[in-house]
């Protein structure tokens, strides 16, 4: 048998359920109504276009003429680093076949002469590198703002409701990149 005390605390916990089961119920209720006010607009048909970005920098016109001005701006030091790469090198050959006849002292002054080029070398690519880098973002960030302006253009000019920038996998039907790299060639 059940106390009074017992049975007022079971019967308010049966209330709270079946408050919680109602105001679930409502939600799904609602969550129906408006799935089903959506399917009309989904019936319209939404149009979806995909533009691959790492395709836009690689093969469009403004993309390659970018490449191609930067490589020739860092040729004399791509050149240089290859030149101070080749000397240590050489260097570094010369001292393994004299080692064995050079004195401790003169040994100790080449390795490190040989050490403080290398530690040159690696510093002048790191540099080059990061020049490099922060120069290939200058331009091709100015190659991505028209790619925008292009494909915003595309998608009012064609009624696309959503156009997507790299996603995992997508269907070639809905892939808009080649009409993106025609109007940057224009």
């Amino acid at each position: 048998m059940m106390s009074d005390s017992a049975l007022k605390t079971s019967n308010s916990l049966g209330a709270k359920r079946r408050g919680k089961l109602g105001g679930t119920i409502a939600l799904v209720g609602a969550l129906i109504l408006g799935s089903a006010a959506a399917i009309p607009a989904q019936a319209q048909g939404t149009k979806i276009g995909f533009v691959n970005t790492e395709r836009i920098l690689r093969e469009s016109g403004p993309a390659k003429a970018a490449q191609s001005k930067i490589e020739a701006e860092f040729k004399k030091r791509d050149d240089e680093l290859q030149r101070l790469n080749n000397n240590l090198r050489s260097q570094a050959e010369k001292f393994d076949k004299d080692a064995p006849v050079l004195s401790e002292s003169d040994r100790v002054k080449r390795q490190r002469e040989l050490s403080n080029l290398d530690t040159d070398l690696q510093r002048k690519r790191r540099e080059f590198q990061e020049d490099f880098n922060r120069r290939r973002n200058e331009e091709f960030s100015g190659i991505v703002t028209k790619a925008n302006e292009a494909i915003k253009r595309i998608a009012e000019q064609e009624s696309y409701d959503l156009i997507i920038q790299d996603a995992v996998t997508v269907n070639p039907r809905i892939d808009i990149t080649d009409k993106v790299i025609q109007s940057l060639g224009k």
